[in-house]
């Protein structure tokens, strides 16, 4: 398995080439984008432009694509909004044409419109992923996704291991000469709503709906307006915790068994230190999971090596101890 890391800037693609990543995922919003709805319309599922969840300039993506070709290590461009206004179709269209001849090959879609509409428009060979906000879940999805054009499926954050491991066993029975590719999250971001079908923001400004701080208590309906929230000091001094938003780890040598041929590190906008960590410790795991003779084996030389005192418990997959 190959582990896919997210992008947010120019600088950090050598640092995280160094580290193990196999390839990448970016965004960018160019300009005319702006000009046609802005982040009303969400051109990737980054609504912002003010930290490091996007690339700059078309200038950043030429400097971008030159590295690409120098370190052979791909960068996949995100255009995974959940929807699009019928006039910007083929405004994607062109930038996925500006892109591919600038070196840029591949492209995650999340808009079954714009599926249609690239199956039906576009006319450079592009690989188009299809983005886990598409919410695929069962062999009939992944057909009518593979009729149009799909080479990579990315599996949402709801899909088992197990329902992975139905989904791709069908495509290969059903077409042992046209293999996809296929994709899990594996650290990081871990989210309770499926992304299909959440709307919320997803920058620093606003805080996405699943990120909105809450606290059950035990009170009288009468006294509610009353409660004082405490600070919340639980996270207060920590040192760096391998995916402590989210941890799929312990679910690697399931997801090899499935046919997952790529993992997902959700790294856009965090710090450049912590993805190279995350990236180290995922290349540490794969190597682990390599050298292991059982899954048991696997967990228990992983947790050994990889955690100091004891994991984040925030587990992308329920799996057995």
């Amino acid at each position: 398995m190959k582990i896919t890391a997210g992008l947010g800037s120019v600088d950090d693609y050598l640092p995280y080439v160094e580290a193990g990543a196999d390839e990448f995922f970016c965004g960018y919003v160019p300009y005319e984008w702006m000009k046609n709805g802005g982040l009303t319309y969400p051109l990737n599922r980054r609504e912002v432009l003010y930290y490091n969840v996007q690339i700059g300039s078309e200038s950043e993506m030429e400097i971008l694509a030159a590295l690409v070709r120098k370190k052979k290590k791909i960068v996949t461009v995100a255009l995974n909004g959940l929807f699009y206004a019928p006039h910007q179709y083929p405004i994607i269209e062109a930038l996925i044409k500006r892109l591919f001849h600038m070196g840029f090959s591949s492209f995650i879609v999340g808009d079954m419109a714009l599926l249609v509409f690239l199956k039906k428009n576009l006319t450079v060979p592009a690989e188009i992923h299809v983005s886990g906000e598409m919410s695929e879940s069962n062999h009939i999805m992944i057909d009518e996704m593979r009729s149009l054009g799909a080479k990579r499926i990315i599996f949402h954050r709801k899909v088992t291991p197990q329902e992975m491991k139905s989904c791709i066993d069908y495509q290969k029975m059903k077409y042992p000469k046209q293999p996809l590719e296929y994709e899990a999250f594996a650290l990081n971001e871990l989210c309770h709503f499926t992304g299909a079908f959440c709307s919320s923001l997803h920058c620093d400004e606003l805080a996405p709906a699943c990120r909105l701080p809450y606290r059950l208590i035990k009170t009288e309906q009468a006294d509610i307006l009353n409660y004082k929230r405490q600070p919340d000091q639980e996270n207060a001094g920590e040192d760096f915790v391998l995916g402590q938003s989210g941890c799929g780890l312990c679910a690697l040598w399931q997801l090899r068994a499935a046919g997952i041929t790529h993992i997902k590190l959700v790294s856009r906008g965090n710090y450049t230190a912590d993805t190279i960590e995350d990236i180290r410790q995922l290349k540490n795991a794969l190597n682990i999971l390599e050298q292991s003779t059982c899954e048991k084996d696997y967990k228990k030389q992983m947790k050994s090596r990889l955690f100091a005192n004891d994991c984040s418990h925030n587990c992308y997959y329920i799996t057995e101890n």
